[in-house]
């Protein structure tokens, strides 16, 4: 972030604050940096005294904040705790919110992991899959954009952009391309054929927070951020992020039950049409396949146009899920040999593969 954004997002934030609150703003303002996400905002915290506030910078030119500020109130009318925006300067792509704190659920997951802890950890998810619910139930999905064949392709299609002939500059034949694309228009008719109901597009551990139950209530369940990109798309896209996390791996068994708990809990509160648990289980696989194809691409452009190389640490977890699970269809067996010969050596030589 240059001198002269964080100079005027300074500026903006006292005299926003002093609006929200007069006499509240510190004499001298200084914004703490919080974190960066994929995108192009940035977080910072500022201390009042009485209260903190998040203070996001995020570039009009690249980030929606209509959509934010309107998704944000969407979800939290559904019962879901998203934070208050307190102000917002659309122009100049600035906001104040509600401070969610620090406490990710990836790295207080990751010590319940460690520690073998798994009624808490089973808690943590239950929290996460009963807010999903919530989620589908109270939002109609004609009030966001639907997550179309265009949109799912597009975003598939980053898998032989940037994975393939970007990152490990695969050289692909013709014959490569077709089966590419049968693959994708494979998985863009799962997807299609499944329920539709708002899909948050990256419900994971990165994008939940625990919140402090005094400020926020014992109810409130996990704080959900990053919701922007909000969909109306197929009923197993955010659980299969949120199970099947890019950041985190737990047992298929563990997976399952999981699973199994959202969609007891989906069809008693009519969240979803009725299913059986077979067509359910395809339905959270090949969705969460879609997702992997797409997770690759996207992680392999961070690193390379963003230079945000960090990321290539998660592929290696991403390409095992979809080893793991695309061995379970035989309508899949094609391509995943393709991949296991022409693609798994070079990225295996090319990513850091025990991290």
């Amino acid at each position: 972030m240059d001198d002269t954004r964080l100079q005027k997002l300074t500026q903006w934030a006292k005299l926003a604050l002093d609006q929200l609150m007069p006499g509240a703003a510190p004499t001298t303002m200084e914004l703490e940096s919080v974190s960066a996400d994929a995108s192009f905002r940035r977080y910072f915290r500022l201390s009042t005294g009485e209260r903190s506030i998040v203070v996001v910078d995020a570039p009009p030119a690249t980030e929606n904040s209509k959509a934010f500020v309107r998704i944000a109130e969407l979800f939290r009318d559904a019962g879901v705790t998203t934070p208050a925006v307190l102000a917002v300067d659309y122009e100049l792509g600035f906001m104040l919110l509600d401070d969610f704190g620090d406490r990710l659920y990836l790295p207080h997951l990751l010590r319940l992991q460690e520690q073998g802890e798994v009624a808490a950890t089973t808690v943590l998810y239950r929290q996460a899959v009963d807010t999903l619910v919530r989620l589908q139930a109270g939002v109609k999905g004609e009030r966001l954009d639907p997550y179309d064949r265009r949109k799912l392709h597009k975003e598939m299609q980053l898998f032989e952009e940037w994975f393939c002939e970007e990152f490990l500059c695969l050289q692909l034949a013709t014959e490569d391309r077709e089966l590419i694309a049968a693959t994708l228009r494979f998985l863009e008719d799962a997807a299609l054929g499944q329920a539709s109901v708002a899909v948050h597009r990256d419900y994971h551990s990165r994008n939940l927070m625990l919140l402090d139950s005094a400020v926020f209530g014992k109810a409130a369940g996990p704080g959900v951020i990053d919701f922007q990109d909000a969909v109306s798309g197929a009923y197993t896209y955010d659980l299969v992020s949120l199970l099947r996390d890019c950041y985190i791996q737990w047992s298929p068994q563990q997976v399952r039950e999981w699973a199994l708990y959202y969609l007891d809990q989906a069809q008693i509160s009519a969240a979803i049409p009725a299913t059986t648990t077979e067509q359910f289980l395809r339905d959270f696989d090949l969705m969460g396949l879609q997702r992997n194809l797409k997770v690759m691409g996207i992680f392999a452009r961070l690193c390379i146009r963003d230079k945000k190389s960090q990321y290539l640490a998660d592929i290696p977890l991403v390409i095992q899920y979809f080893l793991n699970v695309s061995q379970h269809y035989p309508e899949l067996a094609h391509f995943r040999d393709w991949f296991s010969n022409a693609v798994l050596p070079i990225a295996i030589s090319k990513l850091p593969w025990n991290k």
